[in-house]
C-alpha cells in the first residue's frame, strides 16, 4: 500500500508564504509524475503545478512566478513554496504521484489534502 500525507498548510495573511510538503510511503518501486492541484469551496479541483521525475515543470497560469515546486526523489517527498500568496488561492491543496510499484504495476495516488487559507 502507498500512502501520501501532506502537510504544512494553515492559515497565511495576503502577501505571506507558505511550504506544504507531501511525503510518499509504502512499497514503492519509483515514482514518475508528481503534482499538486487544489479544490476551493464551490469548486471543482484544479491542477497548480506538477513535476516530471527528471525536473521538468508546469504550472497553472494562475501561480506562475508565485508558486514553485520541487522534489527530492531520494525521500519521496514533493514540496510546494507558495509565495505572495493572495485570497483566491485559498483552497485544500492536493498532491497526486504516478508511482511505480514492485509488481511493475502503474498507479496514480492522491493524498487526503491540507487547507491553506489566505485571509486578513
Amino acid at each position: 500500500q502507498v500512502q501520501l500525507v501532506e502537510s504544512g498548510g494553515g492559515l497565511v495573511q495576503p502577501g505571506g508564504s507558505l511550504r506544504l510538503s507531501c511525503a510518499a510511503s509504502g512499497v514503492i518501486s519509483s515514482i514518475s509524475a508528481m503534482g499538486w492541484y487544489r479544490q476551493a469551496p464551490g469548486k471543482q479541483r484544479e491542477l497548480v503545478t506538477t513535476i516530471t521525475s527528471s525536473g521538468g515543470t508546469n504550472y497553472a497560469d494562475s501561480v506562475k512566478g508565485r508558486f514553485t515546486i520541487s522534489r527530492d526523489n531520494g525521500k519521496n517527498t514533493l514540496y510546494l513554496q507558495m509565495n505572495s500568496l493572495k485570497p483566491d488561492d485559498t483552497a485544500v491543496y492536493y498532491c497526486n504521484a504516478d508511482v511505480r510499484l514492485l509488481s511493475a504495476a502503474m498507479k496514480k495516488y492522491w493524498g487526503r489534502g491540507t487547507q491553506v487559507t489566505v485571509s486578513s
